[in-house]
């Protein structure tokens, strides 16, 4: 399993990653909230679980989780922040926490808590779209939506829920130009959709999953102007 710490404390990132390390985890330190981003967005194996504190340089530990809610409405964030008034923790809940340490913290506590949410993860089992084909071959891929599992050839593929739903909306949609107002509509129920570039990191995920060149897509391909189309031959 794959944590990120977000921490601009280096001493205590440190410390933290000696801890989760010692557990097992492997783990990715950053110290701002646009590097956490943009990781976040095209980290492949996925980020299983956040470590996140609040006062961050760049942007704030509550625009990283609204930003994250974007890419996966499951992943569990964990906050750790010396703010212990009520209302902070209340924003930070409504953005999408899962939990809210402050410091300072016990850290078989905290250790408690990462082993708990990882479960919990790992355990779940999202639930599979129903419309449609409930199977897709494409090149070397493919991908089971009632089983919520993924092949490139004989190697499994871990796609999040979000990533699943985009290929979902690609497959009955083939050979349609989709435009990313209509992707984050469609995928994301945003209505109307922000300015962001969510859509193509998780096209550029999508290619790196199944594109035998990622650099030159032959299934998932851009469409200057207009958006993206999938190609299933």
């Amino acid at each position: 399993m794959r944590i990120l710490i977000v921490e601009d404390e280096q001493h205590l990132a440190l410390g933290l990653r000696f801890n989760f390390e010692a557990e097992g985890y492997a783990v990715d330190v950053v110290e701002d909230g646009n590097h956490a981003v943009d990781l976040i967005s095209k980290a492949d194996p996925p980020i299983d679980l956040i470590v996140l504190d609040l006062m961050l340089p760049g942007m704030s530990g509550y625009e990283i989780c609204e930003q994250v809610r974007l890419f996966d409405l499951d992943l569990p964030v964990i906050v750790l922040s010396a703010r212990t008034l009520s209302e902070d923790k209340a924003r930070a809940f409504d953005v999408g926490v899962d939990q809210y340490v402050t410091k300072p913290f016990h850290l078989p506590e905290l250790l408690s808590r990462v082993r708990n949410l990882l479960r919990r993860r790992k355990q779940r089992v999202p639930s599979p779209p129903t419309d449609g084909e409930e199977r897709l071959e494409f090149g070397s891929a493919r991908i089971d939506f009632k089983r919520f599992q993924a092949w490139m050839g004989d190697e499994p593929r871990r796609l999040t829920p979000m990533e699943m739903k985009l290929v979902k909306l690609f497959a009955d949609q083939e050979g349609v130009v989709l435009s990313r107002k209509q992707i984050l509509t469609e995928v994301w129920d945003m209505d109307p959709p922000p300015e962001t570039r969510t859509v193509d990191n998780f096209v550029m995920r999508l290619r790196k999953h199944f594109e035998i060149d990622p650099a030159n897509p032959r299934h998932f391909q851009s469409v200057r102007g207009a958006g993206y189309r999938f190609v299933r031959q």
